[in-house]
């Protein structure tokens, strides 16, 4: 085993524990630090692969742009930040969710290691140079990453807009719930200009 093969499989080790605690956490600012983290690790393994082009768009793409992107949905809609009772997915959720994600990856283990058991690739002469990847992503898939970057748009928007809305709702009733606690001024006044009864002392009369 060489040196780059274990740099491979420390890198690929980490980007699969961050990525395992980024969906296990429930701390949600720390679930979008862990993907960040299982994100730039993939574009480590990529750089280690030979794949220069591809791990900077790794970084510019999902580490610069979509973990930003997350972050700014939490501070725009004010989404819980820690362990919230009514958000929290109830035992069988989760365990459904682990069988379906191991279902999943047995799959694709299966369809996927046969096919390339006997593959050899020399990563220091690749047979794919970065010209040619760099004209696929920005000339023949030019248009889903642009279709891409439109859906990103369209969700910050989103929760922009959904942010509005629940301020709105939540300053509306903090309004009513404070003028339903606070007394009636006008009872008050009422009883202030009421007229009162005259007390005379004793001795002295009243003079009409």
């Amino acid at each position: 085993m060489t040196t780059r093969d274990i740099v491979f499989v420390a890198v690929g080790a980490v980007t699969a524990l961050s990525a395992l605690l980024s969906v296990t956490t429930k701390h949600v600012v720390h679930a979008a630090l862990w993907l960040l983290v299982s994100l730039g690790s993939l574009a480590g393994a990529y750089l280690v692969l030979g794949q220069e082009l591809v791990g900077l768009v790794q970084l510019l793409v999902y580490v610069g742009a979509i973990v930003v992107l997350v972050l700014f949905a939490l501070m725009l809609t004010r989404a819980p930040i820690g362990p919230h009772a009514e958000i929290d997915t109830p035992g069988w959720q989760r365990v459904a969710g682990a069988v379906l994600g191991g279902a999943t990856t047995a799959l694709l283990a299966s369809l996927l290691l046969p096919l390339f058991a006997g593959a050899t690739a020399d990563l220091d002469r690749p047979s794919t140079t970065t010209p040619q990847i760099a004209q696929a992503i920005f000339g023949t898939w030019v248009w889903p990453f642009e279709l891409l970057s439109v859906l990103l748009l369209v969700a910050l928007v989103g929760a922009f807009a959904v942010s509005r809305i629940v301020l709105r709702r939540d300053g509306a009733d903090r309004h009513d719930a404070d003028h339903r606690d606070q007394p009636d001024s006008r009872d008050d006044g009422d009883r202030a200009n009421a007229p009162t009864a005259a007390i005379s002392e004793p001795g002295t009369e009243r003079v009409g």
